[in-house]
């Protein structure tokens, strides 16, 4: 059972409402979120309640609520959940200003799973950036996180199969319960190639990382995947990021990180989560660069969900 501490993330609730105070004010490092007016088309009633109800549509599909923005606010603006300039991979408005990844509309408590096979690298919470999160490394400089979660089912070091469930949906974190009840509960998906945050969609002239084509379809489960490989991070490049940290703080957390990996993505998710911290440009963190290439399926169970459908 999830109750609404756990499927909020406020637990511990005095850290929850201090990192709630500072989405709003910002600091010296880091610009407060940005609301307005805009903000009210995130939100959708006849999704939301039935959602939060626990139903969930009658052809076992997702709902996609939000896409990728192709045209991102400037990281030195800071976070910004306004619509104001947004296209899609479509072309379309399925999106908000810094929307930098992937909603999947699910009731709290789904099981969610591995993209792809792969090493789960970080696990935390922070409810002011996405809530309870987990980072897989998949190779082939692939990334991928899974955020406002209720629930972390793994820990760093724990090498997963494509499907393997690592965590429990939720609507955790600042902005889950700053929209309650207008905004589904959902989980955002992020992708990372080489460092840079990808949308997994294909424009025209791309290719899909999704291995379904278009629109992501759930693990088959005929298990063709190859022995997870090495990751090439560069562990100069690693270093650079600790030293370009404008807060000795994460400086010192991307040093003490225990595995080569485990510092490379403290690197990583600083840099992508809290940019303005961090003096540009900052170097690549792998040796190697890869290509775009169907790999990630829909994070959850097919017993669960058959695809994915558009809003």
């Amino acid at each position: 059972m999830i109750g609404p501490l756990e499927a909020f993330g406020l637990r511990p609730l005095g850290q929850a409402l201090r990192q709630a105070a500072f989405a709003v004010r910002g600091d010296p490092l880091t610009p407060p979120t940005r609301f307005g007016p805009s903000s009210r088309r995130l939100l959708d009633p006849a999704l939301s309640i039935p959602t939060w109800l626990g139903r969930g549509r009658a052809d076992r599909r997702t709902v996609l609520y939000n896409l990728f923005n192709r045209t991102p606010t400037p990281l030195e603006e800071g976070w910004s959940v306004r619509v104001t300039q947004v296209r899609d991979y479509r072309g379309g408005k399925l999106t908000y200003d810094s929307h930098n990844g992937t909603d999947f509309v699910v009731p709290v408590g789904t099981r969610v799973v591995a993209a792809a096979p792969g090493r789960v690298l970080r696990v935390s919470s922070e409810f002011h950036r996405g809530g309870v999160k987990v980072f897989v490394d998949h190779g082939r400089g692939l990334v991928t996180s899974y955020n406002h979660l209720s629930r972390a089912l793994v820990r760093p070091g724990a090498v997963l199969a494509r499907g393997e469930t690592l965590a429990l949906s939720g609507a955790s974190g600042v902005d889950g319960l700053t929209f309650f009840p207008w905004v589904p509960p959902h989980v955002h998906f992020n992708v990372w190639l080489d460092g840079e945050y990808t949308d997994p969609f294909a424009a025209p002239d791309e290719v899909s990382l999704w291995r379904g084509g278009e629109l992501p379809l759930p693990d088959d489960g005929k298990g063709r995947d190859a022995e997870l490989a090495e990751t090439d991070w560069d562990a100069g490049a690693v270093e650079a990021h600790a030293e370009a940290s404008r807060d000795p703080e994460v400086a010192r957390l991307i040093r003490a990180a225990p595995t080569p990996g485990e510092r490379a993505m403290t690197a990583l998710f600083h840099a992508a989560y809290f940019p303005t911290r961090f003096r540009r440009p900052l170097p690549r963190l792998y040796v190697a660069r890869h290509e775009r290439a169907p790999w990630l399926d829909l994070p959850f169970r097919r017993e669960d969900y058959a695809g994915a459908v558009f809003r």
